[in-house]
């Protein structure tokens, strides 16, 4: 069984081979360029050094977001139209809950953390229960001060992780540790494959800036 993990839903772009359980090739990057520009040349290389053919693909995993909105549809778009045309399981996974896959602190609150601008993040709350990572707050799109807020009323340590903590760290108010995300951990979380790939779409969390004010100017009339 051969897997083909993608995620692009925030500016980093995680992609990896799995077969059988097993990391055949990892690929991350933090460049700011377009995912749209990246994704398909880098899925093709890994699959071309790994001498991996399309149809030996046996199924599919996509970060399904919270995260940019741009980003995610190139990722699930392109998962989609992958899984249908070579007829295979597609499956969804949290854009979070596989950043905080990425750390490994057992004994802490696990917060991932997606900078959304003004003030505010996408993130969750995920700790490690017998070594199976578990939800302890629904993903969410959050204040940063309503957030800091919340964390301090649980009692317990926290570490937030993610590349957006580094921008971000004189407001987050705690530990941090800037991990990218890890396509390859997509594998140990995903559960059940979508039921029909024609329907599957991002979760966003949050409106685009112009579907607010579409919103809003509709409240007004």
């Amino acid at each position: 069984m051969t897997t083909l993990l993608i995620d692009t839903s925030n500016q980093p772009l995680a992609v990896s081979l799995v077969n059988e359980g097993n990391v055949l090739l990892n690929y991350q990057s933090n460049i700011k360029k377009n995912h749209s520009l990246q994704l398909m040349p880098v899925i093709e290389s890994l699959m071309e050094e790994a001498n991996i053919s399309p149809k030996a693909l046996t199924e599919i995993v996509v970060a399904n977001g919270p995260g940019s909105y741009t980003g995610l549809r190139i990722g699930i778009t392109t998962a989609k139209t992958l899984a249908y045309s070579l007829d295979i399981p597609l499956y969804e996974v949290s854009s979070l809950k596989a950043l905080a896959k990425t750390c490994d602190y057992k004994s802490d609150l696990i917060v991932p953390i997606f900078n959304a601008r003004r003030d505010h993040v996408f993130t969750g709350v995920y700790k490690y229960h017998d070594d199976k990572l578990i939800e302890v707050k629904e993903d969410c799109y959050i204040s940063i001060e309503e957030l800091n807020d919340y964390l301090k009323h649980t009692n317990q340590s926290y570490i937030f992780v993610g590349s957006d903590t580094v921008a971000l760290k004189d407001k987050l108010e705690g530990r941090t540790q800037s991990n990218l995300p890890d396509a390859s951990l997509m594998y140990q979380i995903k559960e059940q494959p979508v039921t029909n790939v024609h329907e599957l779409k991002p979760r966003y969390l949050k409106l685009s800036e112009a579907e607010q004010n579409w919103k809003n100017n509709q409240t007004k009339h």
